[in-house]
């Protein structure tokens, strides 16, 4: 097969991402819809609404999936597949990172979080035993690292289902931020922005360029042969 970039070199892979894209839309709509009628504090409350001990003790470990540490050991993992599996998750989370982070910290600085306005949300239950941090809101960086890992790991397994439900296990790692009261629902989907666009522009470059076709990356460093 050519090197043209125009070419789809892995025809199972581009359905999975299509997948995992419009799974993504679909679960995010629902969201820009309620807060566009409700606002920013009255969807807050509304989302946050929903409680119950069990989740109020689950979402503080289950949101730390989304935390830096986890794409790294899964794209240290993912060298047993291949190079191409590894750059992947590698440079769609980490170029992902350094996006959110530069948007954190130099263009939308200070940008308060839900714990500084309890005042213009009465009512608003807070799970206890977290730690709620104050600045640095917009974008969230755990919605950004959950949409880029997931779209990773949909991209690589190359099926639809597991598309599908990868955009649902991001989805939900991204409501955890606002049941948590750690981030506003703007912030996650402005997450969800930034880790679907940088990691589906990682595999344009991956899979979609003349990269697509050069054997060498589908080997594994550490096996003889690829799986």
């Amino acid at each position: 097969m050519g090197s043209n970039p125009g070419v789809i070199l892995h025809p199972m892979r581009e359905r999975s991402l299509k997948a995992f894209l419009l799974a993504a839309a679909l679960l995010a709509l629902p969201a820009v819809v309620g807060l566009w009628r409700m606002g920013r504090f009255g969807f807050h409350l509304a989302v946050n609404g929903f409680h119950t001990p069990f989740l109020d003790g689950f979402f503080p470990f289950f949101t730390e999936l989304a935390n830096g540490w986890v794409p790294v050991v899964l794209s240290l993992l993912l060298l047993l597949k291949s190079w191409r599996a590894f750059l992947m998750m590698g440079l769609g989370t980490g170029l992902s990172a350094l996006v959110v982070q530069s948007l954190k910290r130099l263009v939308f600085e200070g940008e308060d979080r839900p714990s500084m306005f309890l005042g213009q949300m009465p009512g608003l239950h807070l799970v206890a035993g977290v730690d709620l941090h104050h600045y640095y809101s917009f974008p969230s960086g755990h919605s950004t690292a959950a949409f880029s890992m997931c779209l990773a790991l949909a991209v690589i397994t190359g099926k639809r289902i597991p598309a599908v439900l990868l955009a649902c296990l991001a989805a939900l790692l991204a409501y955890s931020r606002v049941y948590l009261s750690q981030h506003f629902t703007e912030d996650i989907l402005a997450g969800m922005a930034v880790g679907c666009i940088t990691a589906t522009m990682v595999y344009l470059l991956l899979y979609r360029s003349p990269w697509g076709n050069r054997p060498q990356f589908d080997r594994s460093p550490l096996r003889r042969y690829p799986i």
